[in-house]
C-alpha cells in the first residue's frame, strides 16, 4: 500500500502555471520548484508533457534563450490566458479541499472513537 500523497489528477497544470505566474523559467528550473509541490524530480517527461499541452492550449508561451555557458534552453512564461486558467483551477482546487476537509474531519472523528463506542457492526 503506497504512502505517497495523493495529488489531484492535473496537478501539475496548476502548479506549473504558478510557478510561471512568479517568474519565466526553463524546464530544469520548473523541475526544482515542484518538488515541494510533491512532485519528484524523477519524471522530467511529466514536465514536458504538460509544458507542451499548456503551450497548445495558449496558457504558456516559450521562446530559446541564447546561453554563454551551454546550449540555448527553453524559456517559459505564462500568458494572460494562462493567469486566467490557473485563477479557475485554483477555484476548483479550493473547492476540492473543502470536500477533502469534510472527510479527513470525519475520519479523523472516526478513528479517534474507542473501539467500544463504534456502531456494533463497524467492530466485526
Amino acid at each position: 500500500m503506497s504512502t505517497e500523497p495523493m495529488l489531484p489528477r492535473n496537478f501539475v497544470r496548476p502548479a506549473i502555471l504558478l510557478l510561471l505566474l512568479e517568474e519565466p523559467a526553463h524546464g530544469y528550473d520548473l523541475l526544482e520548484r515542484l518538488v515541494p509541490f510533491g512532485f519528484e524530480r524523477a519524471d522530467p517527461g511529466r514536465l514536458y508533457r504538460a509544458l507542451r499541452a499548456l503551450e497548445d492550449e495558449g496558457f504558456v508561451r516559450s521562446a530559446w534563450e541564447p546561453s554563454d555557458s551551454g546550449p540555448d534552453r527553453r524559456i517559459y512564461e505564462i500568458t494572460r490566458t494562462g493567469g486566467e486558467q490557473l485563477h479557475r483551477l485554483t477555484a476548483s482546487l479550493e473547492s476540492g479541499r473543502d470536500k477533502l476537509d469534510a472527510f479527513l474531519s470525519r475520519y479523523s472523528e472516526w478513528v479517534a472513537l474507542p473501539h467500544e463506542r463504534r456502531p456494533e457492526r463497524a467492530r466485526r
